[in-house]
Formats: structure tokens, sequence, C-alpha cells
């Protein structure tokens, strides 16, 4: 009676021990514990930053709209000639003045991102306010010659065209206008554009210096040729 009493808590005690789980064996042949836990750096992805790469996309095909604008010029004044009169002597004071300040300003934004890179934001947030000045100089520039032009937007094709390119382009001066002001407020002191952070200045100074590009060959074409 003892033995089999012995025997029998024996076989009690081995069934009530727990049975522990055998580690799960995935496809790729690691062994993981039960609950499916992953390091957790497995999962992480990195993507690149191509926010830049996108600006320079959308400036291309701005320029190409340029492009074709400066193509339909050249073309309606190769095959589409004015009759006498038609086509007016343009003042070239104001365009080159205005020249000088766009070419200029691409130089002071330059000195601006600079100076941020270098972590002084006053220095930076001067050279912005500079060149934004300049680029509002250049717009009330441009509204002064359009009011000493002797044509109107619909006075013959030459003035149309005139007006289309110069008007778009200013459009173009404007916004870039805006993105400087917008940046220079947040190149404040605890802004988010810093010496660390600076996407911000360095797409409105990629903007910039393309919107100066395309005068250049706007005032090569209309008041030159």
């Amino acid at each position: 009676m003892t033995s089999l009493s012995s025997a029998s808590s024996t076989t009690t005690s081995t069934t009530a021990q727990p049975i522990e789980s055998s580690p799960e064996l995935h496809p790729s042949g690691d062994q993981h514990p039960s609950g499916d836990q992953h390091p957790s750096g497995d999962h992480e992805e990195h993507h690149g930053d191509f926010r830049m790469f996108g600006l320079v996309l959308f400036l291309v095909g701005d320029g190409m709209t340029f492009a074709g604008l400066f193509a339909a010029y050249l073309t309606f004044r190769a095959v589409n000639p004015l009759p006498p009169g038609g086509v007016y002597d343009l003042e070239l004071l104001l365009p080159t003045i205005n020249t000088a300040l766009l070419v200029a300003s691409s130089f002071t934004f330059h000195r601006a991102a600079r100076q941020l890179r270098l972590g002084e934001s006053f220095g930076c947030r001067l050279w912005l306010l500079i060149t934004a000045a300049m680029g509002a100089a250049f717009l009330a520039s441009q509204m002064l010659e359009y009011f000493k032009l002797p044509f109107g937007l619909t006075s013959n094709l030459f003035a149309s065209t005139f007006y289309v390119l110069t008007g778009f382009h200013g459009l173009h001066v404007t916004l870039g206008v805006m993105m400087i002001l917008i940046v220079w407020l947040q190149a404040r002191a605890g802004g988010s554009i810093n010496s660390e952070s600076h996407f911000g200045l360095e797409a409105a100074e990629l903007y910039w210096h393309f919107v100066d590009g395309i005068w250049v060959v706007l005032f090569g074409i209309i008041y030159l040729l």
C-alpha cells in the first residue's frame, strides 16, 4: 500500500508540471520566442529626403513653360512680321536696373544662406530682408515701366507677348518675395529654420536663382534682340 501511494503521488506531481512551449521556427530558420516578438530595429524603414529632387522637377517643368513662351514669341516674330510702327523701341534703363537688382539679389540670398550655416541668425535674416527688398524694388520698377509703355495688352501681337512674358515672370518674383519673407520669419531665434534644419531656405534660394536666370534670358530676348 505504501509503495502504491508513493507511486501515485509521484505520477501526480509529474503531470502537474507545466509543459514548456517549444520555440517557433520561422521560414528564415531563426528561432523566436512565442509572441512573435522581434527586435525593435528589424522593421525600421529609412526613407531618403526627396524634397529637393521634387522641387528640381517642378522647376524643370516651369522652365519648359517659359521655353514654350520664348519659342512662341520668336516664332511669331519670324513668321508674322508686324506692320510699320507695330514694334516699339523699348526703354533699356529700367530693365537694365531690374537685371542688376535680380543678379545682385542672388548674391545676397547666397550670403544669407552662408550666415545661417555659420549659426548667425541675425546676419541671415538681415540678408534675407535685403534680398526681399531688391525683389520688391524689381516689381515696383516693372510696374513703373508698364505705365510708361506706348502700347497696351491688346495693341498687337508683340504687345500681348510682351505682357504675357514679363507678367508671368513678375508673378514668379512676387511668389519668391513671399517665400523669402516666410523664411525670414522662420529663421528667427528658436524658429524652425536654423543651422541644422534649413531645407526651407535652400528651397527658396534655388527657386530665387531660377527666377533670376529666367529674367536674364527674357531680358536678352525681349529687350536686346
